[in-house]
């Protein structure tokens, strides 16, 4: 593990909280993810099921928790399963966690290895009959593999028909919404090391680097700090590549005079950043690259200190007020004919609305501007929810101007306040000018 633990105080608490959102006399099951196997005897390196993080802290294939809120003893109402580690085990993947480590990591105090799993849940389900299933219920989410959560509710069903079977996804993943303070300070480390990341690039930037050595200096950079790596696959964007949104071959030859797009960011203790910054090659962004980069950077700061407040529903009221600050900016850069604009204003009020998607701005600006930030890099986020003080999200506007080869995208992250919002990304440069001096003090 390269990062410090979390204290076990934090699991045995999201656990407590879930407990608390159960019908009396309802178990939970939460399963660990798999170990994803490529061609031949290849494996992916494994990433913990963020649920089962969540819960549990433990960063393990083949384990299981069942939460039994109503169990008369107090050692039954939370049970860890973990794969039993043996000679050969050690031998060729190492160590796996004892019992005791286990209890220390996650403040379960029962934990059983995963032979004895199934004997325990024959016995439990004979006095239950209400039990909540996990699944991945992301909105975005377009997994075709079945994971171990799904192929044990498959089975489940088949085993006890005659359970009554409820989603837990709904309630944990509200819970997981609002940011506790360990999340927190995970979260500004992963900042942090993003941020140094950053810096480290303005003076290695130049006219005649390729776009995957401009990578691995971030890698190097990230890897030298304890994050795991890339919170996602980086986007690393030169000239006219800066306007494909997801961006991911890094092959390109920074050319003098072009923009280069970063969408990067660090992982750290399983918590994210994300990161997008826009900067010049040669070091001075051109008259038209500056107005265009000015404003996004206007964009960006109506939404961190206006715009993304408690209470604004993300889809319906706030993804429509940054369409038209982008919309007022594209007509300062004359990019929209200004009467066909008032002529689509015109119709706001009228049985044919325009739909936010063909308005005409969405040429230039075509994503949404704000995700839920956490565990995952688009955290669970309920689609019809209304922003709440405690949850964190990306800020991240952009104008993409395709015939000009220019695209411009500036991106932080921000803990919602009562009354004001804190940018977790204060380490990184987002000012003209001084991108500008660092960029050339680098050299």
């Amino acid at each position: 593990m390269r990062y410090e633990p979390f204290d076990a105080a934090f699991f045995t608490e999201n656990r407590a909280r879930l407990s608390a959102r159960l019908p009396r006399g309802a178990v939970a099951i939460v399963h660990s993810h798999d170990l994803i196997t490529t061609s031949a005897d290849g494996s992916l390196p494994f990433r913990q099921n963020s649920d089962f993080f969540y819960l549990t802290g433990i960063e393990q294939e083949e384990s299981v928790l069942i939460l039994d809120p109503s169990a008369a003893e107090v050692a039954d109402r939370e049970r860890l399963f973990l794969r039993e580690t043996s000679d050969l085990i050690r031998i060729w993947e190492g160590d796996r966690l004892t019992r005791e480590q286990a209890v220390e990591r996650s403040g379960v105090t029962r934990v059983d290895w995963t032979d004895g799993f199934e004997p325990a849940l024959r016995r439990l389900l004979r006095q239950r009959k209400t039990v909540f299933l996990n699944a991945n219920e992301h909105p975005r989410s377009g997994a075709e593999l079945f994971s171990r959560d799904d192929r044990f509710r498959r089975n489940l069903q088949d085993w006890y028909p005659h359970h009554r079977y409820e989603r837990l996804a709904p309630q944990l993943h509200e819970q997981r919404e609002i940011k506790r303070t360990p999340e927190l300070a995970a979260t500004r480390e992963a900042c942090r090391i993003t941020s140094d990341g950053f810096r480290r690039l303005l003076g290695f930037v130049r006219p005649g680097v390729t776009e995957f050595e401009i990578e691995a200096e971030l890698l190097h950079e990230f890897l030298r700090q304890r994050s795991r790596g890339f919170a996602y696959t980086p986007i690393i964007a030169s000239g006219a590549n800066a306007c494909v949104l997801h961006y991911v071959e890094n092959n390109a030859v920074c050319k003098d005079g072009d923009l280069l797009l970063l969408d990067i960011a660090a992982e750290y203790a399983r918590y994210n950043a994300d990161l997008t910054r826009t900067i010049p090659v040669n070091g001075r962004f051109t008259p038209r690259q500056r107005a265009v980069y000015e404003a996004v950077l206007r964009v960006m700061r109506l939404c961190i200190h206006e715009l993304l407040r408690p209470g604004i529903d993300l889809r319906k009221e706030y993804q429509p007020s940054v369409g038209r600050a982008v919309e007022q900016e594209l007509l300062g850069l004359g990019l929209l004919d200004p009467a066909a604009v008032a002529e689509e204003r015109a119709k706001d009020n009228t049985p044919e609305e325009v739909k936010e998607e063909k308005r005409l701005y969405r040429r230039y600006f075509m994503h949404g501007t704000s995700h839920s930030l956490g565990l995952d890099v688009h955290d669970v986020q309920h689609r019809n929810r209304l922003v709440k003080e405690g949850m964190v999200f990306t800020v991240e506007p952009g104008i993409y101007i395709r015939e000009e080869g220019l695209g411009v995208r500036l991106e932080t992250e921000v803990f919602i306040g009562a009354s004001c919002n804190e940018d977790l990304m204060p380490g990184a440069p987002i000012e003209p000018d001084e991108i500008e001096h660092l960029m050339r003090a680098g050299r």
